[in-house]
């Protein structure tokens, strides 16, 4: 499901974007799911970091972490062989799922999240064994706020992140370190998957629109990643769950 053009521009760039992975019926499944398991999020958070406020009072959480924990389906979902697959050609080895978020953006007010790179959190070596792959369950675009990309710029290492301001939940490199110029949207439709490297500069604006968008985002390592960070203690892998879906093609017994 990855042609050789998109396995040279994932190496290029740090980024590429593969389309109908998923069917669109199989992502509107998993996009209802996780509507109903975001009220449950939203009534028992009440902090920035977790929430969105409409003007006219509306409250949806901005993610749900760990969802594969919450819900069978959403195992059976980021498991499906075919996106293991892909995953399996981007790094030569077998994919680890490590962690998970969904991520909402609901109609004309979901935020934006600035620039970061995800292995500033994770800590994760080698870098080029750690990818994400963010599953679209909704048509996304500019206007309702795709992922945007730094070309190129998994290969300079991690930059410094510090606190934005107002937003302590959010941290960011300096923006003079972030080569705009060099900036590319990646749009995808319902169904399909962005992957990106670990050390790839990103970002996602506030959702003007009047459409959700949706993105069902999964960290993965193979065998050989070790982190300084503790992202691998209690990984997705290693949950009893994730043993048993997939234990006839991957081995967790060294983790």
């Amino acid at each position: 499901m990855i042609s050789a053009e998109q396995l040279a521009h994932f190496r290029e760039n740090g980024w590429v974007v593969v389309e109908g992975v998923f069917t669109a019926d199989e992502a509107d499944e998993i996009a209802a799911i996780a509507l109903e398991v975001s009220h449950t999020v939203a009534n028992t958070r009440d902090d920035g970091y977790y929430l969105d406020r409409s003007e006219d009072g509306q409250v949806w959480p901005r993610k749900i972490d760990y969802p594969f924990s919450r819900h069978p389906a959403f195992r059976k979902f980021v498991l499906d062989p075919r996106l293991r697959d892909i995953l399996k050609r981007l790094t030569g080895d077998e994919p680890l799922l490590c962690t998970d978020q969904i991520f909402l953006k609901p109609p004309r007010f979901g935020s934006a999240k600035p620039y970061h790179q995800d292995n500033f959190y994770f800590q994760c070596t080698p870098s080029d064994h750690v990818i994400t792959a963010w599953i679209a369950l909704d048509d996304v675009d500019e206007e309702n706020g795709c992922l945007r990309y730094i070309s190129g710029s998994h290969r300079n290492g991690i930059l410094p992140h510090r606190e934005m301001p107002g937003e302590s939940y959010n941290l960011a490199p300096d923006p003079a370190d972030i080569d705009m110029s060099r900036e590319a949207l990646a749009p995808v439709r319902k169904g399909g998957v962005v992957f990106h490297h670990s050390e790839t500069l990103h970002t996602s604006h506030r959702n003007t629109s009047d459409r959700w968008r949706r993105g069902y985002a999964t960290h993965w390592v193979t065998a050989d990643v070790v982190s300084e960070s503790g992202v691998l203690d209690n990984a997705c892998f290693k949950h009893d769950d994730y043993r048993e879906l997939i234990a006839p093609t991957v081995s967790t017994e060294n983790r």
